[in-house]
């Protein structure tokens, strides 16, 4: 740190930020997002049911949305001083106080402790917006994001002093405002475009470590196993190569983390496709870990609810899904898998709702090898297309 306060500038104006690493304290606020993630997710595991699901759901988007916004903010304007770690610090505690107000339901005072501390998260996203007004370069975009985030956060806060089912209404046209921002103001990105290193590095940081804590609920599932037959085994084998499959299709089947270049327009709305697809992505590793713990807790006897399985095929497609999408949006104009193939990839990304029409008395770890299948499946499609290119012959040069 150079200087107790420095002004903010441009994520690589001095010509030395490309290619730029995240840094410790980034890393650090991504944990702290993550932990609370794992916090909103605890009641979860004892309430797999569309109950638990919606409230869950709606709680995670909640966190999500906060973190991308920090994340979005600090891919294009950065500042090593005081002020801004104090920033950082503020919302890492406010994201504390978020989780423990995520246990109860979503009309208990609890939720309303939820909403106030979110709206004091996009109030802090609003005073970082208003101290980068002073670039002259970003202060259309600035000034979209401040207005935009500002009003959302005052519903946010005026909700928390709403009883339900008020509350929930209040809560739609937050959400609404507040993921609708970024949408509409789309067109500034290429004015001030995102690092086109450092936010991919942020997105892929949050996938693996979302990876980890799928990989945790199967290892407790496995914790809750007495005697290891064939079958708990296989399940247990089957749930740990689940998310090793989705990272490899991040990272090398679709390049999710590769470098995001935004020039033009189209640039601008393909990177808005990207950054929101993470969020049924996440949102899908999430629940299908849960549904993978709950497969390996009661194999080799037990079945799963018809409910339980639509939630974890439901998720699975979710997961599925955005992943194909990741990597149609990163085609760059030149796309990565032909059309056909890319239709192909949706249909099976579509083929787990299959599951909710199977006998609930099937044994799940059939369940779980149905989605290393598919998984093994999307690989396939994912790889990049060759183009056509006329093989030359070899023609002897005169000496």
């Amino acid at each position: 740190m150079e200087a107790l306060i420095q002004p903010l500038r441009l994520r690589g104006a001095d010509g030395t930020g490309q290619g730029r690493k995240v840094t410790w304290l980034e890393l650090f606020f991504d944990l702290a997002f993550v932990a609370a993630v794992a916090q909103v997710g605890t009641p979860l595991a004892g309430d797999y049911s569309v109950p638990g699901l919606v409230r869950y759901t709606v709680l995670f988007v909640l966190i999500w949305w906060a973190w991308s916004g920090h994340t979005n903010f600090s891919t294009r304007f950065e500042s090593d001083d005081v002020v801004q770690r104090a920033l950082t610090l503020t919302q890492i505690f406010v994201v504390a106080v978020m989780a423990v107000n995520a246990k109860d339901a979503l009309d208990s005072r609890s939720s309303a402790g939820f909403a106030a501390a979110y709206a004091l998260m996009r109030f802090v996203l609003v005073a970082q917006y208003c101290r980068a007004r002073r670039i002259l370069a970003s202060r259309r975009l600035t000034t979209a994001y401040a207005t935009g985030f500002g009003v959302a956060a005052v519903c946010w806060l005026v909700s928390a002093l709403v009883p339900a089912p008020a509350r929930f209404w209040l809560w739609g046209a937050a959400l609404l405002i507040d993921l609708g921002t970024p949408i509409v103001t789309a067109h500034l990105s290429a004015e001030v475009p995102p690092d086109p290193d450092h936010l991919p590095e942020r997105f892929g940081l949050f996938t693996i470590i979302l990876l980890g804590e799928s990989m945790v609920a199967v290892m407790k599932g496995m914790e809750s196993q007495e005697g290891w037959s064939v079958t708990a085994a296989s399940a247990a084998f089957l749930g740990i190569v689940t998310p090793f499959l989705v990272w490899w299709w991040y990272f090398d089947g679709v390049e999710g983390a590769a470098e995001r270049v935004v020039r033009t327009k189209r640039d601008a709305q393909r990177f808005t496709v990207w950054s929101f697809a993470h969020l049924p992505l996440y949102l899908g590793i999430a629940l299908s870990g849960v549904g993978l713990e709950h497969i390996i807790r009661i194999a080799p006897d037990g079945h799963l609810h018809r409910s339980e399985i639509w939630i974890l095929s439901g998720a699975v497609v979710l997961l599925m899904s955005a992943l194909v999408t990741i990597g149609a949006a990163s085609g760059h104009g030149c796309p990565r898998v032909t059309r056909p193939r890319l239709v192909a990839q949706y249909v099976v990304s579509a083929a787990p709702l299959a599951a909710g029409f199977v006998d609930v008395h099937t044994p799940p770890v059939f369940l779980a090898g149905g989605i290393v299948l598919l998984c093994l499946v999307q690989l396939a499609l994912a790889r990049p297309a060759r183009p056509n290119i006329a093989p030359v012959s070899a023609v002897p040069q005169p000496l």
